[in-house]
This record gives structure tokens, C-alpha cells and sequence, in this order.
């Protein structure tokens, strides 16, 4: 393993400042950029993963609204996927050249990515064209392919329904030809997917949906690195070699052969023990302002990286929904707390209805009351609920001051 380049720090920071910069860099921190909307904390984070669980919303909606508040759901969906207009102000015309905001590629996993990224995932695309498949092989790979780029050439974005079909009629991983084909040239570049329509991929020809300034593969893979993990310690705010391998899934190898060159700082923070990096825009001035009181999807940037949030936060966090019911602690998809900026416990929702269902709440303290009542009642408007309702919680003491708390908010 190629060790981490050694490098003076230029700064000592407390475990507290560090978790403050994160916060900041994560868009937690300060007065939201209301302006920029949707897309602005989409550019901001530089990756929103994508997930099939809709429990109060999908994970991508629940990612701006973790940030700006109750953003309207199809406002989400519009920022991410509507192409930009025309010099004229109106929208592209059917299968004409467009400038989409956005595209879907692997990152961190599947995730939406700003536009101006498509270059610097060019050593993913040839990765993958070096191996020369996918877990799915293709019977006749030239044939398949050709047909699908024919389809849509002629006749503009397609979904895989629209191709033809995803499936031969077995289970779910049993592709049909045709969806084997369409993911090979979403995998290597040939054809893009710029918009989610009913959570079905919506493909179109590389050519014609990114910009022709973006489109071509030019940089090599070290300057691609370069930039990812330039983007991810922006993102992070401070951040160890794992964290910033992570962010976009890279090797420890493949940030440290470029760490030097990407403008990040060597830092030193309290009690993490590892060499960590910040961003110098981090540093140029305390963090302050309005800390978000939310409740976080267990795929959001700020905890998705579960021994990134254990350090920061001392919280450790889970993801049961994969979990036999009987050996799951928290519940299906438990959200954490963030209040105060800190994680001050979590809560398995649901919906029944009109009302938003807390199934499970755990709360560290009384202090965590009245953000917790305040994160489920706001959460609750923002999904058309007008209810909510307390079923489960682990400390009864707590469960009465919440619910007392609920009812002076409600």
C-alpha cells in the first residue's frame, strides 16, 4: 500500500473545530444559500446518492431538505432533472441538442451528479471498458449495443420499457439483452442518464445530453483523481485519507499519489490519530451561524461514512433496513437527529395517512427533546402530514416530555 505522504501540518484544530468545518462544508452551518436552491447544494456536495427506499421521501429529496428546509418535493425533481432552457428561455425541443444540470453515474454508489463532473469520472468510463463486461454478459455485445444507440438516435431519451423491456421474465437480476446492453453504455460513457421518470432511468446518446465542452474524455486518470479528490475534501471540509477515498469511492493509493497537488492542507486534529487534509477555504474563517435542526437520511453526505461519523460525531449509526426485523435496534430506516450540530439520537418513521408515524424514537437526553419535536413536526408538514404520532420510544420519561412537546407544536 502506498503510504500517505508526509507533510508538516499548518494547523492543529480541536475535535470541535473539526466537526464545525465539516458541518459548514456540508451545508449545515450558516445561513443556506436559498438562491442557489436544489441545484446549488447539489454543486456544493458534489455527489447526492440515490436509493429505491421511500419511506418520508426518497433519499435524494431528503438531501435538500436536510438543508434548506421543506423544499416542494416535485421543485427537488425539477432542479435535479430539467434540462436548462434555450438562449430564448424555452425548453429544448424533443430529441434536439440540451444541457442537462445533472447525470447519474457511480460515485459514493449511484448518485446525481452536477454536469460540469462528467469529465472527471473519464477514468471510470475507461476502467470499465477495460474489463470489457459487467456481472451481466451480453450474448451478442455488437448487435445489442447497435441496436440500443440506433433506438436512441432516432428516437430521443428512452427508458429501458421503452427499449424493449429489463427483464426475460425471472428475477430481478435476470436483464433482459436489451437492459444489459443500455447499462454497458451507461457504464462506459456511450449513453448518459439525465433524469429519473417514475424512478425508471431515462437514457439518452452521450452526444447529445452533454455539453460538447464536457463531453470529450481528454484528462488522463491522475488528473481525474486530482479533481475528485480536490471536489471531495471541498466537501468534507477536513478530512482523512479514508474519508476522501470514500467520498467518491477511490483507493487509499489513488488519493495519496495526487493529495499533494490537489490544494489541500496537512492539518492535525484532536483525537483522530491519522494525518488529515482541509480545505483552505475551510480555514480562512471560524465556522458560524445558524446550526439546521433536521432529520438526516442514513445515505446523507455528512453520515454516510459511517467510521467518518463515529469520529466526528460519536454516534454510530447503522442502516437496518437490510436487517432481519428481530435483530434490528432502531428500526428499518432509522434517521438520526442532527440539532445543535451534533447527533442527538434517531427516529424510524413511517406514514399512515395524514400522519407521520415515529415507530421507534431514541433520543440521547433531554436536551434532544425539543429539536426532536421540532424535526418531526416540520418533517411532517413537508410531507403532507398533519399528525404525528409517538409509537415507540426507549427511555419512557423522555416519550412523555416529547409528546408534551409535540402537543404545544401542534
Amino acid at each position: 500500500m502506498t503510504a500517505v505522504p508526509a507533510a508538516q501540518p499548518v494547523t492543529s484544530l480541536s475535535a470541535d473545530e473539526a466537526r464545525r468545518l465539516a458541518l459548514r462544508a456540508q451545508g449545515f452551518l450558516g445561513a443556506p444559500d436559498r438562491r442557489a436552491g436544489v441545484r446549488g447544494v447539489l454543486r456544493r456536495l458534489g455527489a447526492v446518492q440515490l436509493d429505491t427506499i421511500s419511506v418520508l421521501a426518497r433519499s435524494h429529496e431528503l438531501i435538500p431538505y436536510a438543508r434548506l428546509g421543506p423544499v416542494g418535493r416535485p421543485a427537488v425533481e425539477s432542479a435535479y432533472w430539467t434540462p436548462r432552457a434555450d438562449a430564448d428561455g424555452a425548453d429544448p425541443a424533443p430529441g434536439s441538442p440540451y444541457e442537462p444540470h445533472s447525470f447519474e453515474y457511480w460515485s459514493h454508489a449511484a448518485c446525481i451528479l452536477p454536469i460540469e463532473e462528467w469529465p472527471h469520472f473519464a477514468f471510470r468510463r475507461r476502467a470499465m471498458r477495460a474489463r470489457g463486461h459487467r456481472w451481466h454478459v451480453m450474448q451478442d455485445s455488437e448487435r445489442s449495443c447497435a441496436a440500443v444507440l440506433d433506438r436512441l438516435k432516432a428516437d430521443g431519451p428512452l427508458t429501458t420499457t421503452q427499449l424493449g423491456g429489463g427483464r426475460n421474465g425471472g428475477e430481478w437480476w435476470d436483464w433482459s439483452e436489451t437492459k444489459i446492453a443500455v447499462e454497458w453504455l451507461l457504464d462506459t460513457g456511450e449513453v448518459v442518464c439525465t433524469e429519473r421518470r417514475g424512478w425508471k432511468r431515462v437514457y439518452d446518446l452521450a452526444e447529445r445530453a452533454v455539453p460538447d465542452a464536457l463531453l470529450h474524455d481528454r484528462i488522463d486518470d491522475t488528473e481525474c483523481v486530482r479533481r475528485l479528490v480536490a471536489q471531495a475534501g471541498a466537501a468534507l471540509g477536513v478530512a482523512t485519507r479514508a474519508d476522501l477515498a470514500d467520498y467518491h469511492r477511490l483507493k487509499g493509493e489513488q488519493v495519496s499519489a495526487v493529495i499533494e497537488d490537489t490544494g489541500l492542507v496537512p492539518v492535525e486534529v484532536e483525537g483522530w490519530g491519522k494525518p488529515a487534509w482541509a480545505d483552505p477555504a475551510a480555514l480562512a474563517g471560524p465556522p458560524r451561524g445558524r446550526h439546521r435542526t433536521t432529520l438526516l437520511s442514513p445515505f446523507d453526505s455528512l453520515i454516510w461514512d459511517r467510521p467518518r461519523t463515529e469520529r466526528i460525531f460519536g454516534f454510530t449509526h447503522r442502516l437496518e433496513a437490510y436487517v432481519p426485523r428481530p435483530k434490528r435496534i432502531h428500526g428499518y430506516f432509522a434517521m438520526p437527529l442532527l440539532a445543535g450540530g451534533k447527533l442527538m439520537g434517531r427516529v424510524d418513521p413511517a406514514r399512515e395517512g395524514t400522519t407521520l408515524v415515529a415507530r421507534q424514537v431514541s433520543m440521547q437526553g433531554p436536551k434532544a427533546v425539543r429539536p426532536m419535536a421540532q424535526a418531526l413536526v416540520e418533517a411532517a408538514a413537508w410531507v403532507d402530514c398533519d399528525t404525528v404520532r409517538i409509537d415507540r420510544c426507549d427511555d419512557p420519561a423522555l416519550l412523555a416530555a416529547l409528546t408534551t412537546e409535540l402537543s404545544r407544536l401542534t
